[in-house]
């Protein structure tokens, strides 16, 4: 078995992505597209994901999408994504999303989430991720902490056929 001598902070994933809202990002209420969103999500969650590993990642899956409120043409949509947890080949990884006021640059959290993402070889096989995770603050550590109760909760969920 393969031991890590290896760390990177929760810093070292952190992601920003900043979009503007355009005719082609919202749906028919004139708000912005969820499946757009997830798309955003789930490509932050990756650079995240890839910062951390130092190789390719994929999405094993997507838990606790919360939408909060909307989002309108013109809006600035700001996602951040941040390494939460490390495991041996997979990683959980949050993601706010939230709107900037434009006059005042105060940010309205509108959604986040929380994906698995699995560190691959070059044929698509999981990979052992060579550097551990250190959670720092009261903060990183109650993320740490959560992180563990969710995976337990996904296992057992899974041993429930959910």
């Amino acid at each position: 078995m393969e031991e890590r001598t290896k760390y990177k902070k929760c810093e070292d994933s952190l992601t920003e992505i900043t979009k503007l809202l355009q005719y082609r990002d919202i749906n028919g209420q004139n708000r912005l597209f969820g499946g757009r969103l997830m798309e955003w999500i789930d490509e932050a969650a990756g650079v995240a994901a890839m910062r951390h590993a130092g190789g390719n990642c994929v999405t094993l899956m997507v838990d606790s999408l919360k939408f909060k409120c909307g989002a309108y043409i013109n809006d600035i949509v700001v996602l951040i994504a941040k390494v939460t947890y490390v495991g041996k080949t997979s990683m959980e990884v949050r993601v706010d999303t939230y709107v900037e006021e434009k006059h005042t640059g105060i940010r309205r959290a509108i959604n986040h989430a929380y994906l698995t993402l699995v560190h691959v070889d070059d044929e698509g096989r999981p990979k052992f991720i060579e550097y551990g995770f250190i959670p720092e603050g009261v903060n990183g550590l109650a993320e740490y902490e959560g992180a563990k109760k969710r995976i337990e909760i996904r296992k057992h969920r899974t041993t429930e056929g959910f």
